[in-house]
């Protein structure tokens, strides 16, 4: 979170507890962690969610609340509009990024995983099928499938007709099935996952992680050009795990819930280095996600709250 982000949020927020709060300030704190879901879900990025947070926030205070009928609907435009906005800016910025982009993490609340619809459309896996769609199918699908906003109230935030956003919403939803995490994708597997590479590691024994990969498992580890990661995909079963066993070499393994799921945050010096989450189709490892790049672990010690 830049600087200008944490004084728009910390004063929203000390306005909302003093007995003087203004109807502005009451608004967009009782409607945040919407806010920041719906940016985020848009965007993968927690630093680019705050600052379009922050933008919400300047805009909203030009607002007159008179004219306003359904607040929640209304910030919902204003922050769609802006993560629209950035969107396309960090559609370009990723075109030159070293090696492959990942989400930035997230340290979720146990409250996140149990809203099972909520979980799954955070997950990692899910955010880089996100990445496939067009912004303005992004939009859609997000404000659709995981809010339930009707589609009068998208077409107001897309600038489209709402026969236009049906179209789009049906197009989206077909894009999003054929790429979407097949069959048992439950957190108690994904946990099963975890544990058995937690143990392989402790033990030296990647036989273990071996029998919980697919054949053709995908190791993605995004360094953003600034540690060492692999430039590339890692694809098969036998390197993956080569790959992860010099990774996690010295290093301390602590699982966590990221973006509603088990993960793991591997750390070195007592810093976090890595953090590490799986895809798991039809119970096996499909994918492993590695995100080493520091800019994208500044916040991961830090809880963050997510709603719909």
């Amino acid at each position: 979170m830049n600087e200008g982000s944490e004084r728009t949020t910390a004063t929203a927020e000390h306005l909302a507890r003093d007995d003087r709060v203004d109807p502005a300030t009451e608004g967009f704190v009782a409607h945040r962690n919407l806010l920041f879901t719906v940016a985020y879900e848009m965007l993968g990025s927690a630093a680019d969610a705050e600052d379009v947070l922050q933008e919400t926030w300047l805009r909203w205070t030009r607002v007159d609340l008179e004219t306003v009928r359904n607040q929640r609907a209304f910030l919902v435009r204003i922050t769609t509009r802006e993560a629209l906005t950035r969107l396309r800016t960090l559609r370009r910025r990723k075109e030159s990024y070293v090696g492959p982009w990942l989400p930035e993490p997230l340290l979720t609340a146990p409250d996140v995983a149990d809203d099972v619809e909520l979980a799954d459309s955070v997950s990692m896996a899910m955010m880089l099928v996100l990445e496939t769609l067009a912004p303005t199918e992004r939009a859609v699908f997000v404000l659709r499938e995981v809010f339930d906003l009707g589609y009068d109230e998208i077409a107001a935030a897309v600038d489209k007709t709402p026969a236009a956003v049906r179209q789009i919403a049906h197009r989206a939803r077909n894009r999003v099935a054929e790429r979407r995490p097949r069959g048992d994708f439950s957190p108690a597997r994904t946990r099963d996952v975890l544990d058995a590479f937690q143990r392989a590691v402790g033990t030296g024994d990647m036989q273990r992680l071996l029998d919980v990969l697919a054949p053709d498992v995908v190791l993605l580890t995004d360094g953003g050009g600034v540690v060492r990661a692999a430039l590339a995909p890692v694809v098969g079963a036998d390197r993956v795990t080569r790959v992860l066993g010099r990774l996690a070499i010295a290093a301390s393994l602590r699982p966590v819930q990221v973006n509603g799921h088990p993960a793991l945050i591997i750390g070195l010096d007592g810093e976090a280095d890595s953090v590490l989450a799986v895809r798991v189709d039809d119970g096996l490892v499909t994918g492993l996600y590695a995100v080493r790049n520091p800019e994208k672990l500044a916040r991961i010690d830090v809880e963050t709250a997510m709603s719909r």
